[in-house]
């Protein structure tokens, strides 16, 4: 079974739904999510917001937050995830930003680098990865490394939901 058949079903088994709001992916997440059959039950929309003008405007990611952090950045991944799950109206949003290559890194931001962020029911879990290879293995093994964190995350919710729940007296 591949890792985005394992999300789908998981989604499918816990009745939620999900985005993805990717930038140095361009759509490889989404892509694989979209071909497991079935999936339209749970996967909404998938944005890909690759200029920080489109990261504000369709995914609510500040100016400030860019300004201080930068567009590949623990922070900007936080607000991705968090303004795409809130845009989409979703239970799950996974976001992705980083640097590709060959061009871009610097020392402090290397070329690889990608920070993602799965945001499930309104708790945001954040990775930060540094990747090897071209351009597209890069890419490749963001989107992978993406689908994996939404997995963990959908396999921790039960837990989550209950301490939540735990604090307001619901079960």
């Amino acid at each position: 079974m591949t890792i985005e058949e394992e999300v789908a079903g998981l989604l499918q088994q816990k009745r939620l739904t999900i985005a993805t709001a990717e930038s140095c992916t361009g759509g490889l997440v989404a892509a694989r999510l979209v071909s497991v059959p079935g999936v339209s039950e749970v996967f909404m929309e998938g944005l890909v917001t690759y200029s920080n003008q489109a990261k504000m405007r369709l995914l609510g990611v500040k100016e400030a937050t860019l300004a201080s952090f930068g567009a590949v950045s623990r922070e900007t991944a936080v607000e991705m995830a968090e303004g795409g799950r809130r845009q989409a109206e979703t239970d799950v949003c996974i976001s992705t930003t980083g640097i590709a290559g060959p061009d871009g890194g610097t020392e402090e931001k290397p070329v690889g680098l990608v920070y993602m962020a799965c945001c499930v029911n309104g708790r945001t879990a954040v990775k930060r990865c540094q990747f090897s290879g071209d351009r597209q293995q890069i890419r490749g093994q963001a989107a992978e490394t993406a689908l994996a964190l939404v997995r963990s995350c959908l396999l921790a919710e039960p837990e989550t939901l209950a301490e939540e729940n735990q604090g307001r007296g619901e079960n």
